[in-house]
Order: C-alpha cells, then sequence, then structure tokens
C-alpha cells in the first residue's frame, strides 16, 4: 500500500512548484485565451473577407482565409489541451495526455498548408497584379495586427513550457507579422501605384513563418517519436541517479514526454545490498522532480549484481 502512496506522493508533486516554472499552470489555465482568440479571430475573419468581397483586394481575401486557418490551428490546440485533462481508464492509463503533442504537429503541418497556398497566391499575382484599393486595405489589416497580436499575448507566458501552447502562439505572431506586412503593402500600393509590391511582400513573411514553423515541426515529430524533451539532459539524469547511496550502476534509462508539459522517466537502479526501502524511493522521485521537472517516475530495484549467470558463478 505504501508503494501505491508513495506513487500518489509522487504525481501530487508534479504538479506543484515545477522548477521549470512552466508546471504549474497546466494547459487548464488557457481555456480563456484559446476562447477569446477564436471568437476574436472568427469576427475578424468575416470582417476581413466582406471587405476582401467589396474592394476586390485578393491580398484581403487571402489573409481572411489565412486566419481562417488560425481558427483552426487555435480550436486544435485547444481540443489538444482539453483531451489532455481527460482522467486516465483502463485502456489510456495515462489518460489522453499526447493528444497535446498531435495538436502540436498538426498545427505545424497547417501552418505549412497556409504557407504553399500564401506562395501560390503570390505567384499568381505576379502574373496578374490586381488594381488594389491600397488605404482601405492598410486600415482592415491594421485591425489584424491588433487582433493578432492580442491573441499571441494571451499565449505568451505559456510559450517556453508547451509546445502545443507555442504553436498556438507562433500561429499568431506569424499572423500579426502577416497583416503588418499587408499594411505596409497597402500603403505602398497607395503612394507609388505599384501592385506587384503585394506579392513580393507576402513572399518575404513566407519565409518568415517557414522558419518558425521547420522548428515547431522538428520538436514535435522528435515528441511524436518519443525522443528525450529538449529541456533534459539525458548524462546529467544518469549520473544523478548513479551517484543515489548504495545504487552501483543503472540500466534501461527512458526519458519520454507524456505530453508536452509531462516527461516520463523509468530506470533499472542495480543496489547490491538490496531494497534500499520505501523513502529512498520517494526521495529519488522527489530529486527528480524538482532538479529534471520530471513528475512521473518509476524506478526498479535490482539488488544481483550481475546479469549473466556464468559471471555469478564465478563470483560466488
Amino acid at each position: 500500500m505504501s508503494g501505491s502512496h508513495d506513487h500518489h506522493h509522487g504525481h501530487s508533486h508534479a504538479h506543484g512548484h515545477g522548477s521549470h516554472g512552466h508546471h504549474h499552470h497546466a494547459p487548464s489555465s488557457f481555456d480563456r485565451a484559446f476562447a477569446i482568440g477564436i471568437a476574436l479571430n472568427v469576427l475578424y475573419v468575416i470582417a476581413e473577407g466582406g471587405t476582401g468581397f467589396w474592394t476586390g483586394s485578393v491580398a484581403l481575401l487571402a489573409d481572411a482565409g489565412h486566419n481562417l486557418s488560425d481558427v483552426l490551428g487555435l480550436a486544435v490546440a485547444w481540443g489538444g489541451a482539453a483531451l489532455a485533462r481527460t482522467t486516465p481508464t483502463k485502456r489510456f492509463t495515462y489518460g489522453l495526455k499526447s493528444s497535446t503533442i498531435l495538436a502540436a504537429l498538426f498545427n505545424a503541418l497547417l501552418l505549412l498548408v497556409a504557407l504553399g497556398a500564401i506562395v501560390l497566391e503570390a505567384g499568381q499575382r505576379f502574373a496578374h497584379p490586381p488594381a488594389v484599393a491600397g488605404l482601405i486595405v492598410s486600415a482592415v489589416a491594421a485591425v489584424g495586427i491588433a487582433v493578432n497580436a492580442l491573441t499571441a499575448w494571451l499565449f505568451a507566458r505559456g510559450r517556453t513550457g508547451d509546445v502545443n501552447i507555442r504553436g498556438a502562439f507562433l500561429h499568431m505572431v506569424a499572423d500579426a507579422v502577416v497583416s503588418a506586412g499587408v499594411v505596409a503593402a497597402g500603403v505602398v500600393i497607395w503612394a507609388t501605384g505599384m501592385a506587384w509590391i503585394d506579392p513580393v511582400v507576402s513572399l518575404v513573411i513566407a519565409g518568415v513563418i517557414f522558419v518558425q514553423t521547420w522548428s515547431l515541426l522538428r520538436e514535435t515529430t522528435e515528441m511524436a517519436l518519443q525522443a528525450v524533451p529538449r529541456g533534459i539532459d539525458f548524462d546529467a539524469v544518469a549520473s544523478a541517479l548513479r551517484t543515489l547511496p548504495g545504487v552501483e550502476r543503472i540500466h534501461d534509462l527512458h526519458i519520454w514526454p507524456m505530453s508536452t508539459t509531462e516527461p516520463v522517466l523509468t530506470a533499472h537502479l542495480v543496489m547490491p545490498r538490496g531494497y534500499p526501502g520505501d523513502s529512498f524511493l520517494a526521495n529519488a522521485r522527489v530529486m527528480l522532480h524538482d532538479r529534471f521537472g520530471i513528475g512521473h517516475a518509476t524506478l526498479q530495484v535490482e539488488s544481483d549484481a550481475c546479469e549473466a549467470p556464468p559471471a555469478c558463478l564465478t563470483m560466488r
């Protein structure tokens, strides 16, 4: 019984004062941010799309389409965060925590699709530059900067600790940059009449978004493949376990992300002097949590100093 009690202690600990600072605001605290962000973006898409039709600006229609992909991106990130809070079942023993990893991965792919659309649109507009009502375009896009910047700000505090929140944050920052580009293009077109400025700006913006998306895609793919989370030094964890009193060596050390914020660890500790007692394990778990932010740790203690039987015979 004490074992299971310890385990619970480990878990309640995991959501306490994380050494990394991001453990204490669980994804739940972003519900309001998601709700506000989605509402603002939906209203803005309706306004921007309507103005696009009215002024005949392809730039605005394209930007409205891109902002619509954001609403989807926010919804996906929110869904991932919500699913991650489901209670464990006999089938999904961790709950659906890794939904946040899938959501972040999907968000990165969604951004790449949006990029493809921007590049395609720009290419077509080089061939046939449309007549654009520059100032109206600028005015509407300026509202877009405000909407996206505000939404990004709502997620800013979670972007370092949670890749899923970072995906939502980057999506919004990328959009604020897109809107800024559209504003600048509108002003220049109004001043000079050079309609080709518009597609040039959108290509530059596409380049910026691609660089951000690529790093998000790499990190989320690593997580999906259960790589050691980037904030954790595998060798440091191994030596911390190896230097625990009574541990001769360790093997089968695995560290992987259960969700975008919660790492899991399993390890076998070879302790020739036998089982060290429950308090040793509890202390080891507290150490892993406090030093490395690992809230879920399972340690297996083995008393036999060697695994191969012939070696054991010669030792005896």
